[in-house]
């Protein structure tokens, strides 16, 4: 016992330990910059950067580690590159963890849900900007434990650097065996070492991933859970007032939806009259977007006027969401223009096509929000953050600015008591709600929504249906709504744009193509919807009929 620890304690052992943490350590740290390469490349636009990323991968992936550190200790000296025995041995190690850690960034990175990177495009982020704030957040807790497993691994890899004369632990514990014959006891020591040395990077996994994980108790929490003796006995808790009642959650105000009342045909008469006069917000003229042989837009044309509320109807697949996304350019088309305030997305003066920077600019500067129908809100950050946070990255506002504009909307949608709540500790209709905060921070020239209510319980439709009702008819918002709300496209809705084929098949007021629809293609939808069109012979009677089938439209 007194000989094995005596191993432990040896310096030409610990001398061997230096070693072998300066090759992990130029390892790890030339791999890390490898792999961030690798990544890049892979993740490019760009075939041919791809094409060599992948070729490399394939290589140094596919030969043993044992070969390249004799390439880089033998074979570069030919070429007039001499190194150090550690140095080769580090390049090597380099150079075969590269494409291990390019896979895990590159999986991190492609980890991360769509939805909420293409939810900071709609929101004007830079790939620059989506990358540092959206994505690599949320990517490197997904790699923590993975970039621990490699570490092990390139410690333990590190032993095969003895082929080239690097007296690390395991060449040193070799040659001292070699020469006192105790073979059992060093190689326990070693090993024993190399476990400390694991076990060190096991741990401090651990302590990162810890720090990053966003749902552990703040520290008053944690102290609260050491000392359990403190916590106040269940009869004091009860016996408390409300107010004192310890950790208490503070309730938020429910959500109350407002009657919808519709407007008279006078009121609606002297509001279409109004809108008229206003300037043209959006304009889509000859759209064409095709997926493959599939034709989704095919030469539609839209005009909508500051302050108008369209909405548009149409089976699935009709092209709703597509023309959505083309208004703010998260889709490309292959024909027609769409202009935002007069401007021509997506194009220079001279009608070249933008980089994704521009574009991102673009729509920053022009102004189109968009609420999408998985909320896509940034996983990692709370509610005011999802908020604030746009506002400082894309549009330049101070912190404190940033959070008072975001505390302002989420009180006015009712969740000011979740403002510290992140994404998935919220219900689907909190979580819409958010979005809509988030959609409004910046001021939009028109907000696109694209079916708000469709992922959301039938119980929480009628809270974000009421948010929507009060932006459009409390603050004269400009939107352009997809939905299969009748009652509500009827109560809230100027115009009802029904969509067929990639064409607008009829366009009127709401309540007339509403009760009243003249194709017959809107007529048979509306029935399988639960709306009656009215019969010629008896219109007055019908309308009552169609108005009583959009009551019962949930």
């Amino acid at each position: 016992m007194d000989l094995f620890l005596h191993y432990l304690t040896m310096p030409y052992l610990l001398q061997g330990v230096g070693f072998t943490l300066a090759v992990t350590g130029l390892g790890l740290a030339g791999g890390l910059m490898v792999g961030l390469v690798l990544a890049s490349m892979q993740l490019s636009r760009f075939w041919l950067l791809a094409g060599i990323a992948r070729a490399y991968t394939v290589i140094f992936r596919g030969t043993p580690l044992i070969l390249q550190l004799v390439f880089a200790y033998d074979a570069l000296p030919l070429i007039g590159l001499k190194l150090s025995a550690i140095g080769a041995a580090g390049l090597a190690l380099a150079a075969n963890e590269g494409p291990f850690i390019a896979e895990i960034l590159r999986s991190g990175v492609l980890g991360v849900d769509r939805g909420q990177v293409t939810a900071g495009q709609a929101l004007g982020m830079t790939p620059s900007v989506l990358m540092r704030r959206i994505i690599a957040p949320q990517a490197i807790r997904t790699m923590i434990p993975a970039i621990g497993n490699e570490t092990v691994s390139a410690l333990k890899n590190s032993s095969l650097a003895s082929v080239i004369s690097v007296e690390e632990l395991t060449l040193r514990s070799t040659q001292l065996a070699s020469s006192t014959f105790d073979f059992f006891s060093i190689f326990f020591a070693s090993g024993l070492i190399y476990l400390v040395l694991t076990g060190a990077v096991s741990v401090i996994q651990l302590v990162v991933e810890a720090l990053l994980d966003l749902d552990r108790p703040k520290p008053r929490e944690q102290l609260a859970r050491l000392f359990a003796w403190r916590r106040p006995t269940l009869a004091a808790v009860i016996a408390a007032p409300p107010s004192e009642a310890p950790d208490a959650p503070a309730e938020a105000p429910p959500v109350v939806a407002a009657p919808m009342g519709r407007q008279s045909t006078a009121e609606r008469a002297k509001r279409s009259a109004t809108l008229t006069q206003n300037n043209v917000v959006v304009d889509v003229s000859g759209l064409k977007k095709r997926y493959g042989a599939q034709t989704v837009l095919d030469g539609l044309d839209l005009t909508v006027r500051v302050g108008e509320v369209v909405a548009l109807l149409g089976p699935s697949g009709s092209g709703k969401s597509t023309l959505l996304r083309c208004i703010n350019h998260l889709e490309t088309w292959d024909a027609g223009a769409v202009k935002v305030g007069g401007r021509r997305l997506g194009l220079s003066e001279a009608g070249k096509r933008l980089s994704p920077r521009a574009i991102a600019n673009e729509r920053a500067t022009v102004g189109v929000g968009m609420v999408f129908q998985q909320f896509n809100l940034f996983g990692h950050l709370t509610a005011r953050e999802n908020v604030a946070g746009p506002l400082r990255w894309v549009h330049g506002w101070s912190r404190s600015d940033a959070a008072r504009r975001a505390d302002e909307l989420l009180e006015r949608v009712g969740l000011s008591h979740r403002a510290d709540a992140l994404p998935r500790h919220l219900s689907g209709g909190q979580q819409q709600r958010v979005a809509i905060a988030r959609a409004l921070a910046p001021n939009p020239s028109v907000l696109l929504l694209d079916e708000p209510t469709s992922a959301l319980d039938p119980e929480l439709i009628n809270e974000v249906l009421e948010v929507i009702r009060k932006l459009a008819v409390e603050d004269g918002l400009t939107m352009i709504i997809s939905t299969h709300q009748l009652r509500f496209a009827d109560e809230v809705a100027d115009r009802v744009v029904f969509l067929s084929g990639g064409s607008i098949i009829e366009e009127g007021p709401a309540n007339e193509v509403l009760t009243r629809p003249k194709h017959p293609l809107t007529q048979r939808f509306l029935q399988v919807m639960g709306a009656e069109p009215a019969p010629d012979t008896a219109p007055m009677r019908g309308s009552a009929v169609a108005r009583m089938a959009l009551d019962a439209t949930p």
